[in-house]
């Protein structure tokens, strides 16, 4: 005879089997909550790495030499405004008691080059149109010489300017330098 106890032990372990064999309990309860990601702006900033160089040797003929710079421009401003580079320059001159100088209009950027530096980026569009002859002379002001339109330009670029140097077949030879302004505001 089976006592009312054992076949409580039965029932019991009955149900531990089916529970151990895929039977699930069912939801009691259930809730939500909610969650958040805080993304706040960082700067703009650009640094160049240098400045253009050219070597030309005088031949009686006027030249065009053609060099490249590279600046580093990071927009983590996560404002989607754009941004655009400007460039200014002193005239390039031999300095000394008897200075000499290249025109005024001898440096021209005649493209740009962009390329993502690192990470996930929203490519510039560029609305400048080459060649842009650079301005020179005592604190002239720089003028844009690439512009980001709105919504790209987001994350860090490497950007390449190439810059053309005009020397004139009547240049007088000399180590010419000149000071260049860079610059980089929000907005295009």
């Amino acid at each position: 005879m089976v006592t009312l106890t054992s076949r409580l032990i039965r029932i019991c372990l009955g149900l531990a089997a089916l529970l151990a064999l895929g039977g699930a309990p069912s939801v009691l309860a259930e809730e939500t909550v909610a969650g958040e990601a805080v993304v706040t702006g960082g700067p703009l900033t650009m640094s160049a790495r240098s400045g253009p160089s050219v070597a030309s040797q005088l031949d009686g003929t006027d030249r065009r030499v053609t060099s490249s710079f590279t600046l580093d421009v990071s927009d983590a401003t996560g404002s989607g405004a754009g941004w655009s580079l400007g460039i200014s320059a002193t005239p390039f001159t031999t300095g000394g008691p008897t200075s000499r100088a290249l025109p005024a209009d001898a440096m021209t950027i005649t493209g740009v080059v962009t390329s993502c530096a690192a990470g996930t980026c929203t490519d510039p569009v560029n609305t400048i149109a080459y060649p842009l002859t650079v301005p020179t002379g005592p604190a002239v002001p720089p003028v844009p010489f690439f512009t980001d339109a709105p919504g790209t330009g987001m994350g860090a670029f490497t950007v390449s300017p190439t810059v053309e140097i005009a020397i004139p077949a009547n240049a007088y030879a000399g180590h010419y330098t000149t000071t260049i302004t860079l610059s980089i505001v929000s907005g295009p």
